[in-house]
């Protein structure tokens, strides 16, 4: 079975996985690094693709600050969405030339993963027609927005696990009115840790990708080709191992 080595980042600032991935998709891509599934939390963030419209937030990026929260334009797919803690996001890092060269069902691949981790908490949830994500009723649950370079992917998806869904009135939730969002905690009507979700994610994606993951630090991620353990962001090296 083939290894895809996960790196576990913890609460991480939304720009430094940015930078990660683009470093992470050059390697890939160079083929000096084989497959990684990136997982993370965000401190709270609002992110745009490129299919969305800025119109889609509610109150203005000043105000945004005010209340602690960043925002960002970004190349991924998809509209406007908010991230936060208790949210379990992940950026798998995959040479799709490897894994079928179908985007389409790269996107089915990673519904489906999210689909089956949270049937295993009892939470009915499924797919809506003509609609990327994970629904119950017209609440989504988990979005997916990608961003694929010479079959290699960035971005990903986003899981809402036990986290203040407050801020998602602040903007019109992947450009759908009238959808709303709701989180594995809100549907349970009791608190679920994020620890408890990545284990059954876990293995679902082993699954469903077919590969082995093998859970390395970030240190050793670069170690292992023999690369800095940093991420250059202009300034300073920022050293970051998992958690």
């Amino acid at each position: 079975m083939r290894t895809c080595r996960l790196v576990d980042l913890g609460l991480t600032p939304y720009d430094e996985s940015l930078i990660l991935q683009r470093q992470l998709a050059i390697l890939r891509a160079e083929d000096q690094l084989g497959d990684v599934l990136l997982l993370a939390e965000h401190p709270p963030v609002i992110t745009l693709g490129r299919a969305g419209q800025k119109a889609h937030l509610r109150v203005s990026e000043s105000s945004l600050t005010v209340r602690g929260i960043e925002f960002f334009e970004v190349e991924r797919g998809g509209d406007m969405t908010y991230h936060g803690p208790g949210q379990l996001v992940g950026y798998p890092i995959l040479n799709l030339a490897e894994h079928g060269r179908d985007l389409h069902r790269y996107l089915r691949q990673l519904e489906e993963v999210l689909i089956m981790t949270i049937s295993d908490f009892g939470i009915a949830a499924g797919r809506s027609l003509g609609r990327t994500g994970v629904w119950i009723g017209e609440s989504k649950i988990a979005s997916l927005g990608i961003h694929v370079s010479r079959w290699i992917t960035r971005h990903g998806f986003a899981l809402n696990v036990n986290m203040d869904l407050a801020p998602f009135g602040l903007i019109v939730p992947c450009g759908i009115h009238g959808a709303e969002a709701t989180s594995m905690t809100r549907e349970l009507s009791r608190p679920i840790s994020v620890r408890e979700v990545t284990a059954a994610l876990i293995e679902h994606f082993e699954v469903e990708f077919g590969m082995s993951l093998l859970p390395v630090s970030l240190p050793e991620l670069f170690n292992s080709r023999g690369r800095a353990s940093t991420i250059d962001r202009g300034g300073p090296a920022i050293v970051r191992g998992a958690r």
